[in-house]
């Protein structure tokens, strides 16, 4: 009694159903640890009574959040945390037990694996007699608990904490729910799986998926099925360690609205030299925590397909130029060594073998960078850059983006930067017939297109401010645009363009101004002054033709001697409302590289001869004839 808990909630004397009760049972979320509230934390038996809570459970310690960059997801996990650090402070690496577990029955399982390059390495193990309702130790569930995953049973427990602790994803299946064999492989078109969460996925062809001989299991490297999964009635498991390509994994979860810690990994890579490990580390888990007896490591391996460790020579004359410090030959082997190369002196130069979890050591200005960043830059003196000043020759016909740029400010419009990268749903109503380059691995569903023009990052721009009460927009832009051409290198054509957008009202609200809304003639004379800086106006034409994206009546195709060279017009009403766009928004855009050069005025000498003014007789006697044409009209005028 007597104890206060979050809340300013005193623990005091009370009775409970007829019965006095002087203390009470708490859980993790009325203690204010976490958010758990599904009971009463279960202390061990051996637990001592008085000891504080916060010493037992060790709550005064610190939690550290890292960010990994996608190059290093080695440290995806504690011990690649923990090898880096020891690298940096020239500590050896304490690695957990993970000796061989000897199999103690025969039991097996029939695995094939019919798509190698997909996944070069498969291994499996079957553990009998477990005992599935064995509670997770305190220290398990409240290391997963700090790592924001909460525990579910001691089986998926233990996969989840070889997961945070090597990086290595696992998963267990129910042994009695596999009909014959394992069988990894890609999906037939259409096929589906329930998952874990319920939920059904329909795959694809490029989909792997673990299966049977009957049905698919599991979508390989991303999320297990709910049909062969652990239940409270399984006795019997399956575990599985797998390594999957990054590039059979990439973009697949993204594909079915999922973003699981298994999928995170193998699209960054995982150390393919790290299964075994991982596989007795949770073996001995497992038997310690629910009991059984475990047969022999199963192990499809397909050792061509697996990547290989790439040899990098490093050279003195490369490291000293790119750092711009020479550090020591001996320390410059200690940190090589150090971060697990295979290295070798070779005079003033290295050869270094990568070590297999370090998938982002390729070439030499890697082992450059790691080699700067292990040896400090705090050690790296600042040395002033010396270069040249090269002097540019400035040709009158040359117009750049800037003198554009200022007169654009001039006239109201402020300079937007917007991603290159944009939702395909929205690019495909402003292009529906136009194919974009669709990422890989993209940031998020809404940035995995590359832009096909500028106008959909802008309209981005004039929804997120008007929806922030904004009445009066007016932005430019200048970028490329990424257009799929097999022709072009790497097939992908880069144009230069410049848009702009305007929307809301044409003048700031003021009390001697009517504000009326932007209008198609509005943003016209603003290109119009821009492309008289080209000393091109005379030559452009503004023709109707049909866009997509724009109004067919307010909007005009713009053409430069015969050649389109971008659109200007009204957004068309139905994809205003479909952007949810608040408003009449005029767009233009122009390939830049089409009008970048300026027409230089020519001039002339001027004669060295008067003017002579000639007067013909014949426009004279003309003249003369209809003067007494009309005289004679007058007096017929007159006489009547």
């Amino acid at each position: 009694m007597g104890a206060v808990l979050p809340g300013d909630f005193k623990i005091k004397a009370a009775k409970l159903r007829g019965e006095p009760s002087e203390g009470m049972l708490c859980s993790f979320s009325e203690l204010g640890v976490s958010d758990d509230h599904d009971g009463i934390i279960e202390l061990p038996a051996d637990a001592p009574v008085g000891t504080d809570i916060r010493e037992y459970l060790q709550l005064d310690d610190n939690a550290i959040e890292i960010s990994v960059t996608p190059n290093r997801a080695d440290c995806l996990g504690i011990i690649g945390v923990a090898r880096d650090v020891g690298v940096l402070n020239q500590q050896a690496l304490n690695v957990p037990d993970m000796t061989p577990v000897a199999a103690t029955i025969d039991a097996t399982l029939p695995i094939r694996v019919s798509a190698p390059q997909a996944c070069p390495r498969y291994l499996g193990r079957v553990v009998k007699g477990i005992n599935v309702k064995a509670p997770s130790p305190l220290w398990l569930r409240e290391k997963l608990r700090r790592c924001g995953i909460r525990s579910i049973d001691a089986v998926v427990d233990i996969t989840n904490y070889v997961l945070m602790e090597l990086g290595q994803p696992m998963h267990a299946f129910d042994l009695n729910r596999i009909s014959g064999g394992i069988n990894v492989r890609m999906a037939s078109e259409g096929e589906t799986i329930t998952l874990l969460d319920g939920n059904e996925a329909k795959l694809q062809a490029d989909t792997l998926v673990i299966a049977d001989e009957q049905k698919a299991l599991a979508m390989g490297g991303i999320f297990g099925g709910e049909y062969s999964g652990v239940n409270e009635e399984t006795q019997d498991v399956l575990l599985e360690c797998a390594f999957f390509s990054p590039l059979a994994i990439t973009g697949r979860a993204r594909r079915h609205g999922l973003h699981t810690d298994a999928s995170h990994r193998y699209e960054r890579g995982v150390d393919p030299a790290l299964q075994y490990q991982a596989m007795e580390r949770a073996t001995r888990l497992l038997l310690d925590i629910c009991g059984g007896q475990a047969g022999p490591v199963i192990d499809v391996t397909h050792e061509g397909e697996l990547p290989q460790r790439a040899t990098i020579t490093l050279r003195r004359e490369k490291l000293d130029r790119l750092i711009g410090h020479v550090v020591p030959s001996a320390q410059v082997s200690d940190i090589l060594r150090r971060l697990g190369c295979e290295v070798t002196e070779q005079g003033d130069d290295w050869q270094a073998v990568a070590p297999s979890w370090r998938f982002d050591m390729e070439i030499e200005e890697d082992l450059v960078e790691e080699v700067a960043r292990v040896y400090g830059y705090n050690n790296i003196p600042d040395v002033p850059v010396r270069a040249d000043l090269v002097m540019t020759r400035h040709r009158e016909a040359d117009l750049t983006l800037k003198r554009v740029k200022t007169l654009l400010v001039d006239h109201g419009f402020q300079e937007a930067i917007t991603y290159s990268f944009v939702d395909p749903k929205v690019q495909a109503l402003l292009h529906p017939n136009e194919e974009a380059l669709i990422l890989p691995s993209p940031i998020s569903v809404e940035m995995s297109a590359m832009r096909l023009s500028l106008w959909t990052g802008l309209l981005s721009a004039v929804v997120y401010n008007q929806n922030r009460q904004q009445t009066r927009l007016r932005l430019f832009e200048s970028g490329l645009r990424f257009v799929p051409d097999s022709s072009a290198d790497l097939g992908i054509r880069q144009d230069v363009m410049l848009a702009g957008v305007i929307a809301g009202h044409t003048h700031d609200e003021h009390w001697d101004l009517a504000r009326k809304p932007v209008d198609f003639y509005d943003l016209k004379g603003d290109l119009e002054s821009v492309l008289e800086l080209t000393g091109k106006l005379s030559d452009i034409q503004f023709k109707a033709e049909a866009n997509p994206a724009l109004h067919p009546g307010q909007s005009a195709a713009i053409y430069l001697h015969g050649e389109r060279i971008g659109f200007i017009g009204v957004v068309h009403p139905e994809l205003e409302r479909k952007l949810d766009l608040n408003g009449r928004t005029v767009v233009f855009e122009l390939e830049w590289d089409k009008v970048a050069s300026r027409v230089v005025p020519q001039a002339r000498e001027i004669s060295r001869f008067r003017q002579t003014v000639v007067i013909s007789p014949f426009w004279w006697l003309k003249t003369c004839r209809q003067k007494i044409f009309w005289r004679s009209v007058r007096k017929l005028a007159q006489i009547r």
